[in-house]
C-alpha cells in the first residue's frame, strides 16, 4: 500500500460504491488534496463541501466521505470514477476517528476542558502542574500549543486533521501529557471525537456563541457532549458544581458510572474552596482536598482564579498525578498570558491588567475578581466584537458600568461591522443613573493612553476583551495589535521612559 498509506477499513470506514481503497492522507480543503487522499465533503454554514468534489477528484483523491445529502451533491461528479464514496449519518465524527487512526499516536494522557470561561486557564495551569511535578505536558487552546511542545493554532479546539497530526507530533517529541480546551463549537463539530481522554473537566456556563448556537440549550449540549459522548465511561470527570448547569452535568455522569470529581465551595466538594485573603500581588487561598485542609499563597490576581487552579490540581488529580504532588505545586503556577495579566505598572505604584474578558460574565468576573487588589479606582477599557452575538453588547457595558469606576468604550474586533455602531450598543448599556465616568474613544491605542493617564496612586486599569490576541480584525483585514504592549508603551511615553 505504501509507505504512510492506511485502507479505508483500517480507518473505520465501508465504502457504499468502490473498494477498501488505501488511502495516503486525509484533507477537508478541496484545494489541499494530493494524489490518494480522502477528501470528507461535509455539511457547512454555507455551502456544503459536496460541491467541491470535482475538484477534489480532479486533485487525485481516490476516496470520498459524505452525507446522503452529499452524496446527491456530488452524484455527477462521481459519475463514472473509481473514487470509492463512503456514506454516513454523522460524516464529522467519521472524520475525527479515521484522523486518530490514522495518525495513530496521541500523548499517553490526555483531558479536555469545557465552560463558557476559564478554559485557557485551567488547560494551561494543569499543564504547568505537570511540568512542575517533572512530566512532559503541553496545552492546546485559544494560546496556541504551549509547554514541552509549541506551535501555533487557529482554532481554540483545531479541526480533527490537524489536531490528530498534531498529537502524533507531539507524541513523537516526547510529550507524554496534554491538555486541551473544548470549544463548544469543536464539541459540536465533533472535532474531539476520536481523542483518548483519561479526564474531563466543566468550569461554568453563561452566555456566549448565541450567534453559532441557536440556543442556551443547544450551546449547553454541545458543552454536555465532551461527557456523555466524548469521555469514555471509566474516565474521570471534574466538575464545578457551585454552576446550575454543573450540577445538571453531575447527574449525566453518575448515569454514564463515570467517576465523579466535584470542585466548588458547596459542603461535600472533593475539592473545596474554604477561604481567600487578597493583597496587592495575589491571593492565600484556603481549600480542602478530600476534607484534608491546605494554605497556599497563590501569585495570581482576581479570586477567580482560586476555581482555575483547583479545577486544574483536580483534573491532574483525576488524570493520575500524585495528589500531594500536584498540591505543592500550586504556589509555583505562573499567569496565563491574557489572562489577568499584569502588563505594566506606573511609577505611582497604578497596575495596568489585560484580560481575555469578552462576554458579559466575564466582564462583571474579571472586575469582581480585581476590586479586592486594589485601594483606588478601578479604570475598565473595552469593546465588543464585530459580526458576533448582538444581544450581549449592552450587557458587557452594563456589566464594566456597575462594577468599575470609569469606563472607557472602544473597539475591540469590529470586523465587517461598523464600528461606532458597536459602541453605540455598548454604550447604551453603560449609561446608567448615577453610573461612573463613561467615555467614547473609537481608537483603541488611544483609549489604552487615555486610560493609564488617568491612573493615580492606588488605582488600577483593566484592558478587556482581546487578551493574548496579537492582532485587531477591521474589515477582513488584521492589523499588528497588543493590549499588554500597547498598555506598556503607554506606560512609558506617560512616565517619561521614552
Amino acid at each position: 500500500m505504501g509507505e504512510g498509506a492506511k485502507a479505508l477499513s483500517e480507518l473505520g470506514l465501508t465504502a457504499l460504491q468502490g473498494g477498501d481503497v488505501a488511502v495516503t492522507g486525509l484533507s477537508v480543503d478541496s484545494r489541499q488534496v494530493k494524489p490518494g487522499h480522502l477528501f470528507a465533503a461535509l455539511p457547512g454554514v454555507r455551502a456544503h463541501g459536496a460541491e467541491f468534489v470535482g475538484y477534489a477528484l480532479r486533485m487525485g483523491a481516490v476516496a470520498i466521505l459524505t452525507d446522503r445529502a452529499g452524496l446527491d451533491i456530488a452524484r455527477d461528479a462521481l459519475a463514472g470514477t473509481e473514487a470509492s464514496v463512503v456514506v454516513t449519518e454523522d460524516p464529522r465524527q467519521a472524520l475525527a476517528f479515521a484522523a486518530a487512526l490514522f495518525f495513530g499516536r496521541q500523548p499517553e494522557t490526555m483531558v479536555a476542558v469545557t465552560g463558557t470561561n476559564g478554559k485557557t486557564s485551567v488547560a494551561t495551569f494543569t499543564r504547568q502542574i505537570w511540568q512542575l511535578i517533572g512530566l512532559e505536558g503541553a496545552n492546546i487552546g485559544t494560546t496556541g500549543v504551549e509547554g514541552a511542545f509549541a506551535a501555533p493554532s487557529s482554532h481554540t479546539t483545531p479541526e480533527p486533521i490537524t489536531l490528530h497530526r498534531l498529537l502524533a507530533q507531539m507524541a513523537d517529541a516526547g510529550v507524554t501529557h496534554a491538555a486541551m480546551e473544548a470549544s463548544s463549537h469543536g464539541l459540536a463539530q465533533r472535532r474531539l471525537d476520536g481523542v483518548r481522554l483519561a479526564a474531563a473537566a466543566f468550569t461554568n456556563f453563561t452566555q456566549d456563541h448565541l450567534d453559532y448556537h441557536e440556543s442556551f440549550d443547544d450551546y449547553f449540549a454541545a458543552k454536555a457532549g465532551l461527557f456523555t459522548r466524548v469521555l469514555p465511561e471509566d474516565g474521570v470527570a471534574v466538575i464545578n458544581i457551585d454552576d446550575p448547569k454543573g450540577a445538571e452535568l453531575a447527574k449525566y455522569v453518575t448515569v454514564r458510572g463515570q467517576r465523579l470529581i466535584s470542585v466548588g465551595q458547596a459542603e461535600g466538594c472533593d475539592m473545596r474552596l474554604l477561604g481567600q485573603r487578597f493583597d496587592a500581588t495575589g491571593q492565600d487561598l484556603r481549600f480542602s482536598w478530600q476534607d484534608q485542609v491546605h494554605l497556599v499563597r497563590l501569585n495570581l490576581i482576581g479570586g477567580f482564579q482560586a476555581m482555575n487552579v483547583l479545577t486544574a490540581a483536580a483534573l491532574a488529580i483525576g488524570a493520575g498525578a500524585d495528589a500531594a504532588a500536584v498540591l505543592a505545586a500550586l504556589p509555583r503556577l505562573t499567569t496565563v498570558r491574557g489572562r489577568m495579566q499584569l502588563a505594566a505598572t506606573r511609577d505611582n505604584g497604578a497596575a495596568v491588567f489585560v484580560d481575555y474578558a469578552h462576554t458579559p460574565d466575564a466582564v462583571e468576573t474579571a472586575l469582581r475578581a480585581l476590586r479586592p487588589h486594589v485601594m483606588g479606582r478601578l479604570i475598565v477599557v473595552l469593546g465588543a466584537g464585530g459580526d458576533r452575538d448582538r444581544t450581549k453588547r449592552p450587557l458587557m457595558g452594563r456589566a464594566a458600568a456597575e462594577h468599575a469606576d470609569v469606563v472607557y468604550v472602544t473597539d475591540d474586533n469590529p470586523r465587517t461591522e461598523d464600528p461606532a455602531t458597536i459602541r453605540a450598543a455598548v454604550l447604551d448599556g453603560a449609561r446608567l443613573p448615577g453610573g461612573p465616568g463613561l467615555h467614547e474613544v473609537g481608537d483603541r491605542a488611544e483609549a489604552i493612553l487615555r486610560a493609564v493617564d488617568a491612573l493615580g496612586p492606588g488605582d488600577a486599569a483593566l484592558i478587556a476583551g482581546k487578551g493574548h490576541e496579537s492582532g485587531q480584525v477591521i474589515g477582513t483585514d488584521i492589523y499588528p495589535f497588543d493590549d499588554a504592549e500597547q498598555a506598556s508603551v503607554a506606560v512609558a511615553a506617560l512616565d517619561g521612559k521614552i
